[in-house]
């Protein structure tokens, strides 16, 4: 009796959408991580730049992170750096395309 009580409550939480929250908005993350950077601009267009970065990689646009950071460093502010650049490709492939991730150790070695 007990476990069907338990199982009943359940039922009426996901229906009633009490349960488990649903996954953090990968934009807002995206864009929370690059103001730790002093990075800042409109969400939606930052969004859009690390997805088509991940794109560009992806379908061989960019062959290299250099090619990479500088796509991404030509499509942002003026004012932004260099190293900027290279923090705003590493949080758009953990973001968007983490399998990526490795070109970026090739471009250290």
């Amino acid at each position: 009796m007990r476990k069907r009580l338990l199982i009943g409550v359940a039922s009426i939480a996901v229906g009633l959408g009490l349960a488990a929250p649903a996954a953090a908005d990968p934009d807002t993350a995206f864009t929370n991580e690059l103001n730790t950077y002093g990075i800042y601009g409109q969400k939606d267009y930052n969004a859009w730049i690390g997805k088509i970065t991940c794109k560009r990689i992806v379908t061989g646009v960019d062959a290299t992170a250099f090619d990479a950071a500088d796509f991404v460093h030509a499509n942002l502010h003026k004012d932004t750096t260099t190293e900027q650049a290279w923090q705003f490709l590493a949080a758009g492939l953990r973001t968007y395309c983490p399998d990526q991730l490795p070109i970026l150790d090739q471009a250290r070695q």
